[in-house]
């Protein structure tokens, strides 16, 4: 299997790959050079420390209606559920989380089997109450292979991004069979925003972001390809927003928020550690917080 081909899995594997290198003198590169000049440099500040690094992998980020935050640990087969000042206050067994969402019903949906397992032992998407003091999930749709990106639509929707192409699910959790055929390619983060799909995709080449409109699957077209600290070797493309002006934000394993206009200019707007998504601070326009695969929550402020 060519680096191309490498599954989310994998990539998963690398931090633990250059904390050994690390321990044998060898060092990992450092995320330097930029896809493109021009963006103004963000900062970022650490908003929650990782309790252990790495098994604290924080994969996934989402706010509720109440401004509490939920994180989705991987590692920990959990998501949990932090306060305004950053204290955790509940914890909801799901088996490798990926993305956690609002829904329109007031609900938190998360995707669970985030992991190889999924082959064998399928993931699907769970929902709870997010104000219940020991949230309890319930299974809302399942038979997914790698499910890792979710999004809502305008119609209330949820199209949720695998291994094996966008699913797209009625309020009612049932598969849009039909649909989900036409958006069969290699999805890993996934936006909606003003009746158009956005999607990263690693499966050839790395680092791809893509964008189609909801009505028509097919009709895909390249937004960007992102490179890497290294010259000539693109990036991995992992999780995206897009903010109120129209920008994407994607996050990569080399460590960079790349911002990408609606033109398909891109430009590095942080350096950071792998980071593995990002979600807008409600209220609180140019700041973002970026989950890490160390398992730290980032603050992180826009530039002007």
């Amino acid at each position: 299997m060519s680096i191309v081909e490498l599954p989310a899995a994998v990539r998963r594997g690398l931090p633990a790959l250059a904390v050994a290198l690390a321990c044998v003198g060898i060092a990992a590169p450092s995320a330097t050079a930029e896809p493109a000049p021009g963006c103004a440099p963000a900062t970022a500040t650490t908003a929650v420390p990782a309790a252990v690094p790495v098994l604290d992998w924080s994969e996934n980020l989402g706010y509720d209606r109440q401004g509490n935050l939920w994180v989705s640990r991987l590692y920990r087969n959990e998501v949990q559920r932090y306060d305004g000042a950053g204290q955790l206050t509940a914890r909801v067994p799901v088996e490798y989380p990926g993305a956690v969402r609002l829904g329109p019903d007031g609900l938190m949906y998360a995707v669970y089997g985030d992991a190889p397992t999924s082959v064998v032992r399928p993931g699907g998407v769970v929902r709870f109450d997010p104000a219940a003091a020991d949230p309890r999930p319930e299974i809302f749709a399942s038979g997914f292979t790698m499910p890792n990106g979710a999004a809502f639509d305008a119609d209330g929707a949820l199209y949720v991004a695998s291994a094996t192409g966008v699913i797209r699910i009625g309020r009612d959790g049932a598969v849009d069979a039909g649909w989900s055929e036409r958006a069969k390619l290699n999805a890993n983060g996934i936006a909606i925003d003003d009746g158009t799909v956005y999607l990263t995709s690693n499966g050839g080449p790395l680092g791809r972001v893509l964008r189609f409109p909801v009505t028509d699957p097919e009709r895909r077209t390249v937004l960007a390809d992102l490179s890497s600290a290294l010259p000539g070797v693109p990036d991995f493309a992992d999780d995206l927003l897009v903010d109120e002006t129209g920008a994407v934000y994607v996050t990569t394993l080399s460590g960079q928020l790349v911002r990408i206009d609606r033109n398909g200019q891109s430009c590095r707007v942080l350096a950071s550690e792998p980071m593995t998504s990002a979600v807008a601070v409600p209220d609180r326009p140019g700041e973002l917080l970026a989950g890490t695969e160390r398992g730290a929550i980032l603050r992180i402020q826009l530039a002007p």
